[in-house]
């Protein structure tokens, strides 16, 4: 359950169109549901605005259906993200209404108006074409917790004119996400042209010296633009629900 739904049967309650019954009934599986293999936190959208995400790796595709449908029921709007596409082809098949994003192995099941809570615009950037992705998991994850999205592909900087014929769009963005792998260079340029927030995104895209990521991660760590902060490798989704929460400010 998401905070405006909890006012909302607040408010229908005091108006007198639902009964004090139906409304713990509502509730009392909060704040959580313990399923055996899996406890859902269904007070999480309460607390922090969105509701519990469910992470698809490792997870049977049984499970996942299982948390979706009880998630469903208490009128969530559901995110899976890295759910490969033979789960995702099973959870379409229960849940036709939901879209798969493929290529960031992302499924949204939206049952109800996301509420556009973002003040301003989310800007996804990638240096190169395989780090979109990352990309795509960011970008699936700020739209679905009611952010405006744009994304440009393929600016990193062995081209960089490519990132400086974009700059009005990146002067225009309220946070800017930066997806990059190889030497992870890409959020530096872009944290020295602008005073927003730069999130950066190291992917595991390069090389051998690149060491899966980790080259790319301690490239942005030690950024010499300042504002620029940085999650792990691979974190499309955890750079996402940041930028979401620093366009509600």
């Amino acid at each position: 359950m998401e905070q405006d739904q909890l006012k909302d049967l607040l408010e229908r309650l005091s108006r007198g169109e639902t009964t004090v019954e139906d409304v713990l009934r509502k509730l009392k599986s909060l704040p959580f549901e313990d399923l055996g293999f899996a406890c859902i936190d269904h007070h999480r959208g309460i607390r922090r605005g969105l509701s519990e995400v469910i992470f698809g790796e490792g997870k049977q595709v049984e499970e996942i259906l299982a948390i979706m449908e009880r998630m469903v029921s208490q009128g969530d709007n559901v995110l899976v993200t890295r759910l490969l596409s033979d789960k995702a082809e099973k959870a379409l098949k229960m849940f036709p209404d939901a879209t798969y994003h493929e290529r960031g192995r992302v499924l949204t099941l939206v049952r109800h108006p996301v509420n556009m809570s973002g003040k301003g615009t989310i800007l996804v950037l990638t240096a190169g074409t395989s780090d979109i992705p990352v990309a795509e998991e960011a970008a699936v994850t700020a739209r679905f917790m009611g952010n405006e999205v744009e994304t440009i592909f393929d600016v990193g900087v062995s081209g960089l004119h490519r990132i400086l014929s974009h700059r009005e769009h990146i002067l225009n963005a309220s946070v800017i996400i930066v997806v990059a792998g190889m030497e992870g260079a890409l959020p530096s340029v872009v944290g020295g042209l602008v005073d927003k927030p730069v999130i950066g995104v190291p992917t595991s895209v390069g090389y051998g010296a690149s060491f899966e990521g980790i080259t790319a991660l301690l490239g942005m760590l030690n950024s010499c633009a300042p504002g620029v902060t940085v999650v792990n490798i691979d974190n499309g989704f955890g750079a996402g629900y940041a930028a979401s929460i620093i366009n509600r400010c």
